[in-house]
């Protein structure tokens, strides 16, 4: 007699930046030992082709491509499957802001952890009176530097996820595609930009939408009450 088949529950949940709803499952013990296995290795390409392959597989809606969606959607996506394979809460160490030393842990309920959204946020730029750039939000790729990347990220790395993120350059009169460019050029055309241009396209990551929760946290040792803020996914798996 062949031994049982275990049924997998599923859940729903809407994307941030659609609001469209979509169906998942939890991750499998196969799965989250692919994981593992490509976290120990340290090895970005690894890491970005398990994740890719099992949140794909966690997705039952049809037609949802992974690699395609912003970087919130994947956190938050990737915070609610892990939720709901190993626990619903998780347990963070919080450092005390105001001694800067003292660790507290907190217990974080995951349901509670939300995407926010910044009222200034725009994904149109206004480099200057004749120049705008169409912004889109970073991926996969992305997401993998955010969250498990083990260097440091350096001046290139930055500049490649601005190019990256850039969807086309215009004016009144022509619009530049970054798609018919090479990253070199969409490089020498960043590096010709002045200071405040460039704080201009900085603020649309600063404000771009984030995994963000904000927690009270008593520092046992001075008695003071903190509102700690925690953004990223990283932060809640610290």
């Amino acid at each position: 007699m062949p031994l049982p088949k275990i049924v997998t529950p599923t859940y729903e949940l809407e994307l941030p930046s659609s609001n469209q709803k979509i169906n998942f499952r939890p991750f499998l013990v196969k799965e989250e030992k692919l994981l593992v296995l490509a976290l120990e290795s340290e090895d970005s390409t690894q890491i970005t082709t398990a994740i890719k392959a099992v949140i794909s597989d966690c997705i039952l809606t049809k037609g949802i491509k992974v690699e395609t969606l912003p970087t919130f959607d994947i956190e938050y996506l990737f915070l609610n499957i892990r939720g709901k394979s190993v626990g619903e809460s998780v347990e963070v160490n919080i450092i005390c802001p105001d001694d800067g030393e003292t660790e507290v842990k907190v217990t974080i309920d995951l349901d509670d952890i939300k995407v926010q959204f910044d009222e200034e946020h725009q994904k149109t730029v206004k480099l200057d009176d004749q120049y705008y750039m169409d912004m889109k939000y970073p991926s996969l790729d992305q997401f993998i530097r955010n969250n498990f990347e083990f260097d440091s990220p350096d001046m290139d790395q930055s500049f490649d996820l601005i190019g990256s993120c850039i969807e086309k350059i215009y004016d009144d009169e022509e619009v530049w595609s970054t798609d018919d460019v090479s990253a070199e050029e969409v490089r020498e055309f960043l590096e010709q930009l002045n200071s405040s241009q460039f704080k201009v396209i900085e603020k649309f990551f600063s404000t771009m939408p984030k995994l963000s929760h904000t927690i009270d946290v008593k520092n046992p040792k001075t008695k003071k009450k903190n509102k700690v803020k925690l953004e990223g996914l990283s932060s809640f798996f610290a």
